[in-house]
Order: C-alpha cells, then sequence, then structure tokens
C-alpha cells in the first residue's frame, strides 16, 4: 500500500465535516448547536446532508459528536451497542425515561459503553468547545435509534418531523411527509414501563473505564479495555484496547480482523512495507484484516491510543440488567 493510498483510510481530525441538522432535536432550543461527524461508515445521521468520509464498515460505524459548553444531545437508545471516548472537554452522560434515573462525569480519556436499550443522553458541561469520538455496533448503526416520546413532541413545535422511513423533514422549510410516509410513532405506555431505568451503581461498574486507570493498566502489552475478557465485559461485535508508550514493542503487528486506530494522546508513528505516516490526536485510522504494521510514539511525552478491533461476535445487548 502506497502512502497515498494509506491516507484514503485516515480521516484527519482538521478534516472532519460536521453536520449541525443530524437529528430531530437540531431546532431544539439547547440542542441546536450541535455538530455530527460520521466517519466510518453510516453511522445514525437522520439527515441527507450528514458527509460520510469513509463508507466502508468493518462490522461497527465510528463517529464523533461535537458541542458548545451547555448544549446536550437529547434521549434516545439503541438497540447496539454505543461507545464514547472524551477526546475534548467534560461531559456528563445521562439516562433513564427523563434523564434522571442516574448520571455519569467524564473527563478526557475516559470511556463508557453505554447499555442498550436504555435512554440516554449527553451535554457538554465544560468550558470550551469539546468532543466525543463514537463506536457505534454493527454495520447499520442507524437502525436501531428511538428517541423519547418528549423529544419527537419539542422537535415537532421547532418545525422537525421524523418519518417512519428514519428521515427528516422541516416543515419551517416548506418539507411535507410524501404520500404514504407517516411520522415515526412514540412509544406508548406500556412499551416504555418496559425500558430499563438503571441506577448509577447499576451503570458505572460495567460500563465506564477512567483514562488514569487505564493508563496505569496499560504495561507492557495493551489494556483490554471492552470485550470479553476485558475491564468492561461485554461482547458488542468489536473488541476495544488501549495502547500506551510501551505497550507494543517493534515487531510487525498483523490482526486478523479489521483495524481502526484512534489516537487520544501524543503523536503515532503507524509504518508498513510501502511508507508511513503520523497520527494524531482526533485522527482515525482504518486498517484492513490482515495489515502487517508497526504503531510506536513517534515523540517524547505522553502517549495513548485507542484500537478498536473487529472479531466474528454477532453485536448483542449490553445490559445484562446487573
Amino acid at each position: 500500500m502506497t502512502p497515498k493510498e494509506m491516507e484514503t483510510r485516515i480521516v484527519r481530525y482538521g478534516d472532519l465535516i460536521p453536520c449541525k441538522t443530524a437529528f430531530i432535536d437540531a431546532h431544539t432550543p439547547g440542542s441546536d448547536q450541535k455538530e455530527n461527524f460520521t466517519i466510518i461508515g453510516g453511522g445514525v445521521s437522520e439527515s441527507a446532508d450528514q458527509h460520510v468520509h469513509i463508507n466502508d464498515t468493518p462490522g461497527f460505524n465510528i463517529g464523533a459528536a461535537g458541542q458548545p459548553p451547555k448544549c446536550r444531545n437529547s434521549l434516545h437508545s439503541h438497540t447496539t451497542a454505543e461507545v464514547f471516548f472524551v477526546l475534548k472537554g467534560r461531559w456528563r452522560f445521562f439516562w433513564g425515561r427523563w434523564g434522571d434515573a442516574g448520571e455519569v462525569t467524564l473527563e478526557e480519556g475516559d470511556i463508557i459503553n453505554i447499555p442498550t436499550g436504555i435512554f440516554r443522553g449527553f451535554e457538554n458541561i465544560g468550558t470550551d468547545y469539546g468532543m466525543i469520538m463514537a463506536v457505534l455496533g454493527g454495520n447499520d448503526a442507524g437502525g436501531g435509534v428511538t428517541w423519547a416520546p418528549q423529544v419527537i413532541q419539542d422537535a415537532a413545535q421547532h418545525g422537525l418531523v421524523l418519518g417512519e422511513n428514519g428521515k427528516l423533514y422541516d416543515t419551517k422549510q416548506g418539507a411535507t411527509l410524501p404520500d404514504g410516509v407517516k411520522p415515526m410513532p412514540v412509544l406508548n405506555d406500556a412499551e416504555l414501563a418496559k425500558m430499563p431505568e438503571p441506577t448509577a451503581l447499576d451503570v458505572i461498574p460495567r460500563h465506564v473505564a477512567r483514562y488514569l486507570d487505564l493508563m496505569g493498566l496499560a504495561g507492557k502489552s495493551p489494556a483490554k479495555v471492552i470485550g470479553a475478557d476485558a475491564i468492561l465485559p461485554d461482547k458488542p461485535g468489536f473488541d476495544v484496547e488501549f495502547i500506551t508508550r510501551g505497550s507494543l514493542d517493534d515487531q510487525p503487528i498483523s490482526i486478523e480482523f479489521s483495524v481502526v486506530l484512534m489516537p487520544m494522546r501524543g503523536h503515532w508513528k503507524l509504518s508498513w512495507d510501502g511508507g508511513s505516516s503520523t497520527l494524531n490526536p482526533g485522527d482515525t485510522c482504518l486498517l484492513p484484516a490482515g495489515f502487517s504494521h508497526r504503531l510506536h510514539p513517534s515523540m517524547t511525552g505522553e502517549a495513548s491510543l485507542y484500537r478498536v478491533v473487529s472479531n466474528d461476535d454477532p453485536a448483542g445487548p449490553t445490559w445484562t440488567g446487573k
């Protein structure tokens, strides 16, 4: 692979193209300044305006959300995995029917594997523009998103209607639902009653890992963060590992499955037979299955990186009720 070919597999942080109309709450005050990024795969955007950087999906999707202070993402649920790590800023994640069942604050580098099947939202509680990177389970991550009823109702008051076809229609711009397309139905009381309402004590121990803890755990080998035998045990259809300086030797790496590299701190040199490239915080790199390469920090100082690896496990639920 030539360096030019490799660059088509790297999405640079500075080249990310945002969509400000990605979701049904795009006009709702408090949520109307969100920026959504679809990096690998189609993501979960409901807008035709969403730019997709890399269409290939290695069994999961990679995205990101950028928000100014006090901006929030409204309550929704997923049937597949939704994993976030904080690239920039300070974020509050909350969940439950009304967002008050539990919450946790995440700092830069912290990671959360949000349980499936519960309403969840998040907001930037820092003082500057913040960014969180996302790993979404499955090749079609958009098929399992359900909004809390109040989100759909609030959005309609500000001109946005979500069709049952999963597309948004802006009535303030003169758009109407096409013939034969009904509005997306809201969950009824019986369906809402079945939604789990776990507390923070239910969620945090099995679904949150702290950056400083991972820095200590990643010694001479990568720390297994999410996976069947990981710190956060789960089988969401992919594994997440945390790599620091010294976690890898200078021997070639060849992994059976597709790999996505997502630097958190420092600059990382990626080299292979044919060239080399430098990955920086916020960059995302997709490597094909079985691709032989080397990876190590290219400068002194703190260095950390999340590595996401596809596997042959079917993407399953992450909420066990425990």
